[in-house]
C-alpha cells in the first residue's frame, strides 16, 4: 500500500475520531463522506460505498469504547438509558448491516443521505433548558427511547454508522436528555450497535481490512483525546459544532446524490 494513501487515511481516521469523541459521535457522520470522496481527489482509487460502510463499521466498534473510557468517570454515563436504547439498537443494526448486501451503492448513499438531514433536522429545533437537572433527576419515556433506537439501527446498520449522529439529537430533544449525559451515553449506545454493525458486515464481506486497520489506530488515538477535550467544553458550543457538521455532511450528500 503506497505511504501516501496509508498517511491520508490515517489523517481521514484521526480528524473524524477527534470529532467522535469530543461530541460522542461514532465518527460515521464524518467519515463516511470523507472516505468515499477525499482518496479519488488526490488520485487513489476511490472507495466504494459498500467498501466504506464496512470499514465505518469496524471502526465506529473500537473508537466509541475509546471514547466511553473517557467518559467513564463523572457519572454521566446513564446505565437505564444504554441498557434500553442498546438493546434495541442492538436488533436493528443487526437487520440493518446483513440486509446492505441487497442495496446498490446508490441506495447506501441515499439511506445515509436521509440519516443525515433528519439528524440536521433535529438538531436545529428549539429545546427546553435541560442541562441545568441534576443527573440522578434524569427520566425519560423507555418505550419511546426503545422505539427510536430500533429505528435509528436500521439505518445505520446499512451505512456502517453506530447511529450516534441520529441518537444524539433524539436524546437532546425528544428525550430530553442533558448534553453532557447525551454525549457519554450516546458513544455506549453507539458501541454497542456497532458490535451488531461489524458481525453484518464482516459477515457479508464488506470490510477492506488494510484500510480499516489503518483507521482504526487513528481512531483509538484521537478519540480519548476529543472526550478529554469535551468535558472542557461549554454544551451550546458543541451542540453548535455538531449541528453544522451535520447539515453541512447531509447538504455534500445529497447534492453528490441529486
Amino acid at each position: 500500500m503506497d505511504i501516501y494513501y496509508v498517511i491520508l487515511l490515517f489523517v481521514i481516521g484521526f480528524i473524524s475520531s477527534f470529532l467522535s469523541g469530543m461530541l460522542g459521535i461514532g465518527g460515521a457522520i464524518v467519515k463516511y463522506p470523507m472516505l468515499l470522496m477525499i482518496p479519488s481527489v488526490f488520485g487513489f482509487q476511490a472507495l466504494t460505498a459498500h467498501e466504506v460502510s464496512g470499514i465505518s463499521a469496524l471502526d465506529v466498534l473500537f473508537v466509541s469504547f475509546a471514547g466511553v473510557i473517557g467518559f467513564r468517570k463523572g457519572g454521566y454515563l446513564n446505565k437505564s438509558l444504554i441498557t434500553v436504547m442498546g438493546a434495541s439498537v442492538l436488533v436493528g443494526t443487526f437487520l440493518g448491516s446483513f440486509g446492505s448486501q441487497y442495496l446498490t451503492e446508490e441506495q447506501v448513499n441515499i439511506v445515509y443521505g436521509v440519516l443525515a438531514l433528519l439528524a440536521a433536522i433535529m438538531m436545529f429545533i428549539p429545546k427546553k433548558k435541560v442541562d441545568d437537572i441534576p443527573i440522578a433527576d434524569v427520566t425519560y419515556n423507555k418505550t419511546l427511547a426503545a422505539i427510536l433506537a430500533f429505528i435509528v439501527g436500521i439505518g445505520s446498520g446499512v451505512v456502517g454508522a453506530g447511529g450516534g449522529f441520529l441518537l444524539i439529537p433524539i436524546m437532546l430533544f425528544i428525550l430530553r436528555i442533558p448534553t453532557r449525559m447525551t454525549i457519554a451515553s450516546s458513544l455506549a449506545i453507539t458501541f454497542i450497535s456497532s458490535i451488531a454493525g461489524s458481525i453484518g458486515k464482516i459477515s457479508t464481506g464488506q470490510v477492506e481490512y488494510q484500510t480499516a486497520i489503518i483507521v482504526i489506530i487513528a481512531g483509538l488515538i484521537a478519540a480519548p483525546i476529543g472526550a478529554k477535550i469535551s468535558k472542557r467544553i461549554n454544551t451550546k458550543i458543541l451542540q453548535g459544532i455538531l449541528a453544522v457538521l451535520i447539515l453541512g455532511t447531509a447538504i455534500k450528500i445529497w447534492i453528490d446524490i441529486l
